[in-house]
C-alpha cells in the first residue's frame, strides 16, 4: 500500500532553521510532483512549494527566497528545508505525492512551531 512517512517537524526560535522529509513508496509507478502544504486551525491548506520530476519548482510568496524544495528520485524523498523562519510559518506540514500512475497521497502531517 501506499505509505508516505514524514519527519523533521519541532520547536524552533524565529529565525532559525528546520529541515522536513517525506519518503514515498507503495507504488512501482514513477512519481509527478512532490510537495509540501501547510495548515493552521481555521484556516484552509495552502501550497508551500512543489516540484516535478523535471525539476522545475514553485514556491507560494510567503516563503520564497526562505524555503528550497529538493527531491531524491532514486529514494523517493522529497526535503523542504525551511531557513529564517517566522511565527507565521507555525503550522502542520503535509507531504504530498502525485504518481504518474495511481494518483495521488498525503502525508500524515508534522507540526511546526516558530517562536518569536
Amino acid at each position: 500500500q501506499v505509505q508516505l512517512v514524514e519527519s523533521g517537524g519541532g520547536l524552533v526560535q524565529a529565525g532559525g532553521s528546520l529541515r522536513l522529509s517525506c519518503a514515498a513508496s507503495g507504488n512501482r509507478f514513477s512519481i509527478y510532483t512532490m510537495g509540501w502544504y501547510r495548515q493552521v486551525p481555521g484556516k484552509q491548506r495552502e501550497l508551500v512549494a512543489i516540484i516535478t520530476s523535471g525539476g522545475s519548482r514553485n514556491y507560494a510568496d510567503s516563503v520564497k527566497g526562505r524555503f528550497t524544495i529538493s527531491r531524491d528520485n532514486a529514494k523517493n524523498t522529497v526535503f523542504l528545508q525551511m531557513n529564517s523562519l517566522k511565527p507565521e510559518d507555525t503550522a502542520v506540514y503535509y507531504c504530498n505525492v502525485q504518481w504518474v500512475v495511481g494518483g495521488g497521497y498525503w502525508g500524515q502531517g508534522t507540526q511546526v512551531t516558530v517562536s518569536s
